[in-house]
């Protein structure tokens, strides 16, 4: 793991991981990016009395598309309870500290540092992780934080958006921090201003702020001093009919004539006669059932005169059984 000398290393492949915590190894450095990508070598600059790390480290990768997916997934990420800030090594060297520092206050408890990075790094490129002052003891937050960006532009671009907006449930203060050499005097002087404006390397670092899925439209590129025509103006719509306008009523629609279609349809064709087999009568159609006859001449023959006969009587049984004796005269049940 130990780093080769610094003219033989891929500058565009390595980046730069601060705020580590003092229990951060080069093993454990090494175990965390090579998730992201193949690993060269790792390097954490150590203090030669201590010897220990100064709180940040080199991490160079085998191209530089691992090393960009490395910066987009384990940017502002917690170590030991510590959120690490991951960037280009060659951005990190030429980015200085401009005085654009912010004051975000009224803060709510469940505002990390990594949710005020994905907040304000919006509006340009953050030097530093926001730094949220919290109590020693508990290590709870006190309510308020600093943010270091790398331009005026981007400060003054997050002053006016976020002044006033609502974060965790909480409307926040931004504003310009204080100096710590003078007292009550704030950043972004007009002289902090002036210099950061000779600095070349400020206006080279610009953040991505497309925040659509969908690719940019392909635009006509514009010459300086081309006038750009209007677009061309739509027809207008025709004007309403008021509803008791005398308005002929509308033609009939004639019904759909049907063409290319016989009159009716033919009968299939027979099917062939075997050898020696009658031919086969001309279909006429199939003949109706034959009506039904009355129940009384299916079951009944015709009687004479119309008149049926009364049938015979049925004699009617004793209830009394066989061998039971006849009761004596004047007897009464």
């Amino acid at each position: 793991m130990a780093a080769g000398p610094i003219a033989e290393r891929n500058q565009d492949a390595t980046i730069y991981v601060g705020g580590l915590d003092d229990k951060v190894s080069e093993t454990l450095l090494w175990e965390l990016f090579v998730q992201a990508g193949p690993v060269v070598n790792v390097h954490m600059p150590k203090d030669r009395v201590t010897q220990m790390h100064q709180g940040y480290g080199f991490v160079e990768f085998l191209s530089e598309d691992d090393a960009d997916y490395a910066i987009k997934i384990m940017n502002m990420i917690k170590l030991y309870g510590k959120p690490i800030r991951v960037n280009k090594a060659s951005a990190h060297q030429k980015n200085l500290d401009v005085g654009a520092n912010i004051f975000i206050g009224n803060l709510d408890p469940e505002v990390d540092e990594k949710l005020l990075y994905d907040t304000f790094s919006a509006f340009g490129v953050i030097l530093q992780t926001p730094k949220i002052m919290r109590d020693p003891e508990t290590g709870n937050s006190k309510g308020f934080a600093f943010i270091n960006f790398a331009s005026f532009e981007a400060s003054d671009a997050a002053m006016d958006a976020m002044n006033g907006q609502y974060l965790c449930n909480r409307p926040i203060s931004v504003s310009y921090a204080f100096k710590k050499d003078s007292k009550g005097e704030r950043h972004g002087s007009a002289a902090e201003r002036l210099l950061a404006a000779q600095n070349p390397s400020s206006h080279a670092d610009r953040p991505h702020q497309l925040f659509a899925d969908s690719p940019v439209p392909n635009m006509v590129p514009v010459m300086p001093g081309q006038i750009i025509p209007p677009p061309p103006l739509m027809a207008p719509p025709p004007p309403p009919v008021a509803a008791n306008s005398m308005l002929p009523p509308p033609p009939p629609v004639p019904p759909p004539q049907v063409t290319g279609f016989p009159a009716a349809i033919p009968p299939p064709p027979l099917p062939p006669l075997a050898t020696g087999q009658p031919p086969l009568p001309p279909p006429v159609g199939i003949p109706p059932p034959p009506r039904m006859a009355s129940y009384a001449a299916t079951t009944h023959p015709p009687f004479p005169n119309g008149i049926p006969p009364v049938p015979p009587r049925v004699p009617q049984h004793s209830w009394r059984p066989q061998g039971f004796p006849t009761p004596p005269v004047g007897y009464q049940y």
